[in-house]
């Protein structure tokens, strides 16, 4: 079994090459998610790359970053909805906001860790078709996180909304990261309720800070 901290790094990586989906504006329909993801991935990391130093003198930039390239492409109220199962509907809409909000910044604070620590992992990118009228779809590539290492299968999924592509979920060695939080959060649940489970997620948010 993968460790938690493994997970939190490959998340976090996952996450940060997955953040030039928001490069621009939304993605097309009509365009090709796997190229889209390439070239604008391509594009963020080399921002990244050339704003090292900048960066390690004011790591507190990093969420101007996360701002600009990363929250626009992302349904985050969506990957609550399935993060929280079935308890989404049993939580009031008090709840329900403050648990998005939470977890959203726990994603966002994962992201940014990531970020900080990215040091020119290799991406490749895996034979891909776009079905005809397709709503959802899945984009496989393989992350080699270290020299001499194996490669990390790295799958994101998309949906297709309003004429255009967004992340809903990332696979990496085929865990779902929505389904492993979903998990977490039902044990969570079950001992400390889900008030609880909203006020550990905001103190482990202070604690990344």
């Amino acid at each position: 079994m993968v460790s938690s901290r493994k997970l939190f790094y490959r998340w976090g990586l996952a996450l940060l090459l997955t953040a030039g989906l928001a490069l621009s504006a939304p993605l097309a329909a009509n365009a090709d998610p796997q190229e889209v993801v390439r070239s604008t991935a391509d594009a963020v990391l080399h921002e990244v790359e050339t704003r090292r130093s900048e960066l390690e003198a004011a790591p507190e930039q990093i969420y101007a970053l996360v701002e600009q390239y990363v929250l626009p492409n992302f349904d985050f109220e969506l990957m609550s909805r399935l993060a929280l199962g079935r308890h989404w509907a049993s939580a009031t809409p008090e709840q329900q906001a403050q648990f998005t909000e939470g977890f959203r910044e726990l994603l966002v604070r994962t992201y940014a860790t990531a970020l900080l620590n990215y040091s020119g992992q290799k991406i490749t990118y895996l034979p891909f078709e776009l079905p005809a009228d397709a709503e959802r779809v899945r984009v496989p590539t393989q992350v080699f996180a270290a020299p001499g290492s194996p490669p990390v299968p790295v799958d994101y999924e998309l949906f297709q909304r309003d004429d255009a592509w967004r992340v809903y979920d990332v696979r990496i060695d085929g865990i779902s990261m929505l389904q492993n939080y979903r998990t977490s959060f039902t044990n969570e649940i079950r001992r400390y309720q889900l008030s609880g489970l909203i006020e550990r997620i905001s103190d482990k948010n202070k604690g990344l800070e």
